[in-house]
């Protein structure tokens, strides 16, 4: 059973059901098959929708709200409470995330709308700059605004989860030394093992850990090795985590919708989509016991989510 702490599927799901094209339900073996029972579907406001975010994001949420509706096999949940009852009922739990804070503009006023939306997580940039901070690929190396500190007060009242990935470094310090809450990093790898900006250096991730949060393995080939991307090196990225903090401190934020035809098409050797976590799961049995297999694939999300959200 796996809690996979990000997916682009909302904006995805956009685009398909414009072409009129509904997406969970027909599409529930390939992207969910018998192992996903909780996903985090992070609404991503792509680069060119920046200028109209707010509008962008109500859309995408409007028609992903119309599939789940539609869609006799997957609830949209706002506590751990209705995840367990969900996945008891035999369906999929989703939570929705903001990938990126853009939409929410510089108004807590915003946030609150979308936490009434059903708003649970919020990566508080995407790569770029935003009201909340800097991301990762901008030039200057700001960390969060005044804003930003009023948005982690605002998500610590409310019970959001506040994701890290896509933070740059000053940010992700300042988010650090500002919230007592547990924090996540979605999706992202060790940098250790793959200099890629978007990946978290030792001390990151032990400061994360200390936190008792949880860092996400991303499948993105990018984030796993820069040559040779396999499934034998993406594992590397959770037994070196492990080593760090123990295995209570990482699990799963595939980003699969990477893979799709449209967005990159690109993969992990051995590990090419959803039909291959069965595969994913082996592995790690061969090298941990089945309570810590449990708690990277599913129970540390839980229980930070659990913490937060309540």
């Amino acid at each position: 059973m796996i809690f996979d702490a990000h997916s682009d599927l909302p904006t995805y799901i956009y685009e398909e059901r414009k072409n009129g094209n509904a997406v969970l339900e027909r599409n529930f073996e390939r992207f969910f098959g018998d192992t996903i029972k909780s996903r985090v579907m992070a609404i991503w406001t792509k680069p060119e929708k920046r200028a109209t975010a707010l509008r962008y994001a109500l859309e995408v949420l409007n028609n992903f709200h119309k599939d789940v509706i539609e869609s006799p096999s997957f609830e949209l949940v706002t506590s751990v409470k209705d995840m367990r009852n969900t996945i008891k009922n035999g369906k999929v739990a989703l939570w929705l995330g903001l990938e990126g804070g853009e939409p929410i503009e510089d108004s807590l006023d915003l946030l609150e709308v979308f936490y009434a939306l059903g708003l649970r997580v919020l990566t508080l940039t995407w790569s770029l700059r935003n009201a909340i901070g800097d991301g990762v690929f901008e030039r200057t190396k700001g960390g969060l605004t005044n804003f930003g500190i009023e948005v982690l007060g605002k998500a610590e009242e409310l019970g959001i989860v506040v994701d890290v990935s896509h933070l740059n470094e000053q940010g992700f310090w300042d988010v650090i030394n500002t919230t007592a809450f547990p924090v996540i990093a979605s999706h992202s790898n060790a940098y250790s093992l793959c200099p890629n900006p978007r990946n978290l250096k030792d001390d990151q991730i032990k400061a994360l850990a200390e936190r008792d949060g949880v860092i996400g393995i991303n499948a993105i080939p990018g984030f796993v090795d820069k040559e040779n991307p396999t499934l034998d090196k993406m594992v590397a990225h959770v037994e070196y985590i492990v080593d760090l903090t123990g295995y209570k401190h990482v699990g799963f934020g595939f980003d699969f919708v990477y893979y799709l035809k449209g967005w990159s098409g690109k993969s992990i050797k051995g590990f090419e989509n959803e039909s291959r976590i069965p595969e994913l799961l082996k592995r790690l049995s061969e090298n941990f016991s089945k309570k810590e297999v449990e708690a990277i694939a599913f129970k540390n999300f839980e229980r930070v989510f659990e913490k937060v959200v309540g």
